[in-house]
């Protein structure tokens, strides 16, 4: 780090705090979590280990990528954003760090993956800046996307052992929060659609044959398992695919050229099931939302 970005780093802690975004301390037993913790379904609950295994090495990057350019944001509220951003991305990253560790097993084995994935975050190290933060926009897209879903088809989550539930439905909640940040400081700085719509394309295209490919090398190593769960499996390819459907005009959203983050309104699903983890999971850093005046 060079003394400009130390300063601008010192300076950084004297912001505003950030509205609608708050850093949480999960809290959740990854061992206490089925193998097959989504609606007992193998194809289902593989995909959404699969994505786990990206996360850690992802969520570095999104920080990385926005912190590569942090110092031309002269926004005291989105230099507060981005804080909040940086915080709620490392504590994705530890906690689906626990949860792939707690599932390192010798017939479920991430590592060769992870390796993988940890050298192209080596190449893409190496790309420009604003290169960097369009594909961060473009995730960001998707994460946002997926954590609504999840929010929205609780008949869905109904399935989930309760610590899946609070892993899954805090990481959506609070990747819904800053879905903005990255965009925001991209336009703020580049303001090219054009590129951010091409990444977007490109992320698309790798993004799902990679996670094919890892929930498919997942399913392979659980074959003695997965296989026999035929209706399980059936099960599941129809909520992926009920899923990408549903998805497709929000996904086609970013290819606007008055496309924001924000016009997609989660509010009141989001309020809901702050206030469930609070009351009926018990997750601490909830309640002292839902029930600020007992914490104060």
């Amino acid at each position: 780090m060079t003394v400009a970005q130390a300063t601008a780093e010192k300076a950084y802690l004297n912001r505003p705090k950030a509205i609608g975004i708050k850093v949480r301390k999960p809290s959740f037993n990854p061992k206490a979590i089925r193998r097959h913790f989504f609606a007992n379904s193998p194809v289902m609950s593989h995909l959404l280990t699969a994505l786990s295994s990206t996360f850690p090495i992802g969520e570095q990057f999104f920080v990385r990528s926005v912190r590569n350019v942090r110092d031309k944001i002269s926004d005291e509220k989105l230099q507060a954003q981005i804080a909040a951003f940086i915080g709620q991305e490392a504590m994705h990253s530890k906690a689906h760090a626990e949860f792939n560790d707690a599932w390192r097993r010798d017939d479920y084995n991430l590592d060769n993956f992870q390796a993988w994935l940890a050298r192209r975050d080596d190449f893409i190290k190496s790309v420009h800046p604003k290169l960097q933060l369009a594909v961060t926009c473009a995730f960001e897209h998707f994460t946002a996307l997926l954590g609504g879903y999840i929010l929205r088809n609780p008949q869905v989550l109904s399935t989930l052992d309760d610590d899946a539930i609070k892993l899954w439905v805090w990481h959506a909640i609070e990747e819904i929060e800053h879905r903005a940040v990255a965009f925001d400081v991209y336009q703020a700085i580049y303001k090219d659609n054009q590129t951010r719509r091409t990444v977007m394309r490109n992320v698309t295209t790798g993004f799902a044959s990679l996670t094919f490919y890892s929930a498919t090398r997942l399913f392979i190593q659980d074959w003695r398992q997965s296989v026999p769960k035929v209706t399980q499996n059936l099960y599941g390819i129809y909520l992926i695919s009920k899923m990408l459907i549903s998805l497709i005009p929000e996904y086609l959203s970013y290819y606007k050229a008055d496309f924001h983050p924000d016009e997609i309104d989660y509010s009141k699903i989001v309020a809901y099931w702050k206030e469930k983890l609070a009351e009926e999971y018990g997750m601490e850093s909830f309640q002292e939302e839902v029930h600020p005046k007992l914490y104060s």
